[in-house]
């Protein structure tokens, strides 16, 4: 899409009523599929015998940002961007509201079931009936069976009949699952929510904000300062008096997740509003305004409560916004303006796929664990195991995309 070319439709009168024609973002499709990668390198680091420090997360106690601490912000504010364009879609349609909510609802909960699931193999016991390889491969099944996006030429009693296999074993593997020590084992429980759980709550908070104010721009950015002011005030110890109720009810990552993907909302409806309205120039300075405002404010505030992803440090969520709002920036400019589309081709399946690419690994880490195989030495150090984990990430959105053309994938 080249500036001097914009898509043509017609202005809406107010920001809340839907782009007529905006139904896709090529530059947000590339913008995913280059963090997914990023996100499936730094998750195989791990399988490293050591990498330098800025690559990784920071330690709990460090006032710094790592690389990888910068990747899943990325992508929260990823899934703000697509929601604008997902749900207006479906307004279109006019499909009820009570139904979009449901469909919301449905998607984030079973975000929630995986991630808790996920999180329960950090502790994992020895004891346990199944083998952690074993078990983490039939959850991994019962994902697959249950969210598969089964063809649409399949018969719905096959469709129904293999979900209910799916949940049927999550249950079983939740029924057989053993964690905690030799001496204090226990059944399944709730740690915290995992990746995929916290981009469940995230998604699910924000999307139903922007389907109850039908997307007004006002009460976007309302929702997104409130769960700034929130995450701020927490930090400084200021929400105290909400204690006896914070193990019951309470905003995930102390309202940094949503904060990142309501960050996402705002910025997609002015992306629709004036990017492709033409007026490139006026969305231009507003990323460069966005952004210089979060970076202000995130360096500011450093040494009331210092930059860390482990505690959701106001400005690390700062930071890290300024950093997903300049990437965005950069693809508008690379994909839609200047017509690279292209070049991300290879890239596709990690961005319309997403879901099954990043749980590909979790097979090939069982599988890994099963067969007992170890990389040389030379392959799990230095540069050559740093570009190890690039080739690995590589290969996993190759075999997603292979998957993909067999019609095997995920669909929430």
């Amino acid at each position: 899409m080249h500036v001097n070319n914009p898509t043509k439709t017609q202005r809406p009168s107010k920001v809340s009523e839907p782009i007529i024609e905006a139904k896709r973002s090529y530059a947000i499709d590339v913008f995913r599929a280059v963090t997914m990668l990023l996100m499936i390198f730094v998750n195989d680091l791990w399988t490293l015998e050591g990498y330098p420090d800025w690559l990784g997360h920071a330690a709990v106690g460090e006032d710094r940002l790592g690389f990888s601490d910068v990747i899943f912000p990325a992508f929260l504010f990823i899934v703000g961007l697509s929601i604008p364009f997902a749900l207006q879609n479906r307004f279109r349609k006019r499909i009820p509201k009570i139904k979009l909510a449901e469909h919301i609802i449905l998607r984030g909960l079973a975000l929630l079931v995986m991630g808790i699931f996920h999180v329960n193999l950090e502790s994992y016991a020895a004891q346990a009936p199944l083998t952690k390889p074993v078990w983490q491969l039939l959850i991994t099944a019962g994902f697959f069976l249950i969210w598969m996006d089964y063809p649409l030429g399949w018969r719905k009693v096959a469709k129904r009949g293999l979900r209910g296999i799916g949940i049927g074993l999550l249950v079983i593997m939740a029924f057989l699952y053993r964690g905690g020590t030799e001496a204090n084992l226990s059944g399944m429980k709730f740690h915290w929510y995992g990746i995929l759980g916290l981009i469940g709550w995230a998604y699910l908070i924000c999307a139903l904000i922007f389907l109850f104010t039908k997307g007004n721009l006002l009460k976007q950015w309302m929702a997104f300062l409130f769960f700034m002011a929130f995450n701020s005030l927490e930090s400084l110890g200021l929400l105290e008096f909400l204690e006896p109720v914070k193990p019951y009810v309470w905003i995930v990552g102390n309202g940094a997740m949503p904060a990142f993907t309501m960050a996402g909302v705002v910025v997609s409806l002015y992306y629709q509003r004036w990017f492709l309205q033409g007026q490139s120039r006026r969305f231009a300075q507003f990323v460069t305004g966005f952004s210089g405002v979060m970076l202000g404010y995130g360096i500011a505030t450093r040494p009331l409560w210092g930059i860390h992803k482990i505690g959701d440090s106001p400005s690390w969520v700062a930071i890290c916004l300024t950093i997903s709002v300049a990437a965005f920036g950069f693809f508008i400019w690379l994909v839609d303006i200047k017509g690279k589309k292209a070049w991300f081709s290879w890239l596709k399946p990690a961005g319309t796929s997403t879901l099954t690419c990043y749980l590909i690994p979790y097979v090939h880490y069982a599988l890994y664990v099963m067969v007992g195989v170890q990389l040389p030495d030379v392959l799990r150090t230095g540069h050559l195991g740093i570009l190890k984990c690039l080739g690995y990430a590589l290969a996993i959105v190759l075999l997603t995309g292979l998957l993909e053309r067999k019609q095997i994938r995920l669909k929430l």
